[in-house]
């Protein structure tokens, strides 16, 4: 019986447990996964053994953290910086990211894309940023303040007060603007000039129409929300999760009907 759960803060939003424990269901698998909300000053790794996690995803604000107290880490990881999903064996943590795969999988209807705009500085922006870098995509990251920018020293950073270049195939929201307030991830106005030249949009948020996505529609951008990177990065968890193969489809098709109920 394996124990799983996602961790984060806040965590209670998360449709995680409906989508892993549908596949463990449908899969005839042992184990259970929960949701853990846990404390930002906390020893992360201390914790996940004291709670006898066999593996975990790991979700904002910790997935630097999540990269830092592992043992051994898979080169998405080691090029970023930052994981979402760890497997706990023999005292040791493996640290894994599969946010940048799921990411692409969720784009895939999105063409011709030769620039992108990530808001957002934090862990699942340098997966975003990462994986369209390897796919030839120039890459700029702007925030509200610069702390974070010396993990995307490979890109172009910026401050949304300084931004002088507006036009950008795709924008990404990677922050948790809107997730449980109404809020938007910057200005208004300096939002409005970059979406007036973009053709398509992604929030990683997928539980509800933020702001941002609102104002993509308003701006009739080809706009997608988090739902399919949510899925297809719980896809790629849960193979390791399992140590499955050649099971992705029905994986998929498991954890999509658990979203339904």
């Amino acid at each position: 019986m394996k124990f799983l759960a996602v961790l984060g803060n806040p965590i209670m939003h998360s449709k995680s447990p409906r989508m892993h424990n549908n596949a463990i269901k449908i899969l005839g698998l042992k184990g259970i996964y929960t949701r853990y909300c846990l404390n930002k000053d906390l020893n992360l790794r201390e914790e996940l053994f004291r709670l006898g996690f066999d593996a975990v995803n790991i979700t904002a604000p910790f997935k630097e953290k999540a990269y830092e107290i592992a043992d051994f880490k898979d080169e998405i990881s080691s090029q970023i910086g930052s994981s979402n999903t760890l497997c706990l064996k023999n005292n040791k943590i493996y640290a894994y990211n599969t946010d940048g795969i799921g990411f692409l999988e969720a784009i895939k209807g999105f063409e011709n894309i030769k620039k992108a705009l990530i808001l957002g500085a934090g862990g699942t922006a340098l997966a975003l940023a990462y994986v369209l870098k390897q796919k030839g995509i120039e890459v700029c990251i702007v925030n509200r303040n610069d702390r974070k920018f010396q993990y995307f020293n490979s890109y172009q950073t910026s401050l949304y007060k300084n931004l002088k270049d507006f036009y950008f195939d795709l924008v990404i929201n990677s922050t948790s603007a809107g997730l449980i307030d109404e809020s938007l991830p910057c200005d208004k106005n300096v939002l409005e000039k970059i979406l007036i030249n973009a053709r398509f949009a992604f929030d990683v948020i997928y539980n509800k129409e933020t702001p941002f996505y609102k104002l993509c529609k308003k701006y009739n951008l080809k706009v997608k929300n988090g739902f399919e990177m949510l899925l297809w990065q719980g896809v790629f968890a849960f193979e390791i999760f399992f140590e499955l193969k050649n099971k992705r489809e029905e994986i998929k098709n498991a954890m999509l009907q658990g979203l339904k109920f």
